[in-house]
C-alpha cells in the first residue's frame, strides 16, 4: 500500500541520541523493532504473566505472547492505513517491556513500595530499560532507538502533562520527546491494538482457566452476536472450535471498526505529516463511540468476573507480598542484592531504591519466586545462590 503523507518517513527520522551510520538493508525502524526483539528484556518477556502466575498453566498468554499478538493487531492496522509497519510494530513489542513480574498486580505492589520516592510506572520504566539498562553495545548504553520509536513507547497512550514519572522526566530532559502533544499515528495503533489483544485473549484465558463460563459472557452483546454467527453456520462444532471462532470473530469485528473510523478521522483532520497528527488535539486512531462502549463492557466483565475472582484474589495477594518482602528486605540491607545492583554506602535513599525497583521489575515470575524462597525460606535450604 502507498504510504499515507501523515506517516512517519524513515527517512526523515529525528535520529538516533547517539549518531550512528544509516544501514543499507533496514530502515532505521526496522532496526528498531530488530534491536527490541533481540533485548534481553524482550526475551525475559516470556516467562513474565499478563493475570496467571507462570507455575498455573501453560497456554495462558504471557507478555511475550501478548506483545507479539500486539504487534500482530498493529502491523494489520498500520498497513491497512498506510503508515510505517515498521515502527508501529516497534512500539507495539517494546509497550510491555517494563512490566514487572506478576502481571498488575507486580507493578502495583512496586508502586506502592516506591511511593515514596516517586512511585512506579511501567511505561517509564519501559523508556529506562531501552535507553540504559540494556547494556550489549559498545558505544552507548541502551539500545538507542531513534526519536519516534522512543516517543511511541512513552506516550502511545496519550500526552503526558503534569507531574511526569521519575525516569521519564530525567531523560526528557536532554532528549526532548514532546511529552505535552499527541504520539504518531503509528504509536496510536500501537496503544488500539493493545486493548484489542487483551480484551481477547483474556477472554479466551479465563474460559481455560474455568473462572467463568461462556453462558456468562453471553450477557455481552458482541459474545452473543458471535456465538449466533458461529451456530447459525455450524451446527456441530466442539466445546474449543465453537469459542474459538465466535472470540475469533469478535477479534475481527474490532480491528474492522478501528479501521473504518481511523480512516474517517484521518481525512477529516486534513494531517499531510506526521507533525500534523501530534499537533492535533486528539487521538485519530479510535473505536466508534458503539464499539467503544462494546469494549469497555468487556473491561466491566473480566473486572467482575476474573481480576476479582477469588482463584485469581488469592494469586495476587501472594505476588504483593512476594515484592513488597524482596522490597523492604533490599532496602533494610543493600548488601544482600547482587553487587550490580548495590548503589553503595554513601547512596540516598531514593537512588538505593530506583535500583531495587530496577532489579526486581526486570525479574520474571519463576526468578522472583526463587528469589524470594532463598530470602525468606526458614530451613535455610534456599540460602544457596
Amino acid at each position: 500500500m502507498t504510504r499515507a503523507l501523515f506517516s512517519c518517513d524513515p527517512d526523515r527520522s529525528r535520529g538516533r541520541l547517539f549518531p550512528e551510520p544509516s544501514s543499507a538493508h533496514r530502515s532505521p525502524f526496522q532496526r528498531d523493532r530488530d534491536r527490541i526483539i533481540h533485548s534481553s528484556a524482550f526475551r525475559r518477556l516470556k516467562h513474565k504473566t499478563q493475570v496467571f502466575v507462570e507455575h498455573e498453566g501453560d497456554y495462558f498468554r504471557t507478555r511475550l505472547t501478548h506483545s507479539i499478538e500486539v504487534g500482530q493487531v498493529a502491523r494489520t492496522i498500520s498497513g491497512a492505513l498506510g503508515l510505517d509497519f515498521a515502527l508501529t510494530e516497534a512500539v507495539a513489542l517494546a509497550h510491555d517491556l517494563g512490566h514487572t513480574p506478576f502481571g498488575h498486580t507486580g507493578e502495583d505492589a512496586l508502586d506502592d513500595c516506591m511511593a515514596p520516592y516517586g512511585g512506579f510506572d511501567h511505561n517509564a520504566q519501559a523508556l529506562k530499560i531501552v535507553t540504559s539498562l540494556e547494556r550489549h553495545y559498545a558505544d552507548f548504553d541502551g539500545l538507542n532507538l531513534t526519536w519516534e520509536t522512543l516517543e511511541g513507547i512513552v506516550k502511545h497512550n496519550g500526552p503526558l502533562r503534569g507531574e511526569l514519572p521519575y525516569a521519564i522526566a530525567e531523560f526528557n530532559k536532554h532528549y526532548d520527546l514532546e511529552l505535552e502533544t499527541y504520539p504518531s499515528a503509528e504509536a496510536q495503533v500501537a496503544a488500539i491494538a493493545d486493548d484489542i489483544a487483551y480484551n481477547n485473549h483474556d477472554l479466551d484465558d479465563g474460559l481455560r482457566a474455568g473462572v467463568f463460563t461462556v453462558d456468562q459472557m453471553m450477557e455481552l452483546p458482541i459474545i452473543q452476536r458471535g456465538f449466533d454467527e458461529v451456530d447459525a453456520k455450524y451446527s456441530k462444532l466442539d466445546v474449543s472450535r465453537r469459542r474459538h471462532e465466535a472470540l475469533r470473530r469478535v477479534f475481527g469485528w474490532m480491528v474492522e471498526d478501528v479501521l473504518v473510523v481511523s480512516r474517517a478521522r484521518l481525512a477529516e483532520s486534513g494531517a499531510e505529516s506526521a507533525q500534523d497528527i501530534r499537533d492535533l488535539d486528539a487521538s485519530v486512531i479510535q473505536f466508534s463511540d458503539k464499539m467503544q462502549a462494546e469494549v469497555n463492557t468487556i473491561r466491566q466483565f473480566l473486572f467482575d468476573n476474573m481480576y476479582r475472582h477469588w482463584r485469581v484474589r488469592r494469586m495476587r495477594r501472594k505476588a504483593a507480598r512476594i515484592v513488597e518482602e524482596m522490597f523492604n528486605l533490599f532496602m533494610d540491607d543493600p548488601y544482600l542484592l547482587p553487587p550490580e545492583w548495590n548503589a553503595g554506602e554513601d547512596a540516598s535513599d531514593a537512588a538505593r531504591a530506583r535500583l531495587i525497583a530496577d532489579y526486581i521489575a526486570g525479574m520474571t515470575d519463576r526468578y522472583a519466586l526463587q528469589e524470594h524462597e532463598k530470602l525468606m525460606d526458614p530451613t535455610l535450604k534456599g540460602v544457596k545462590s
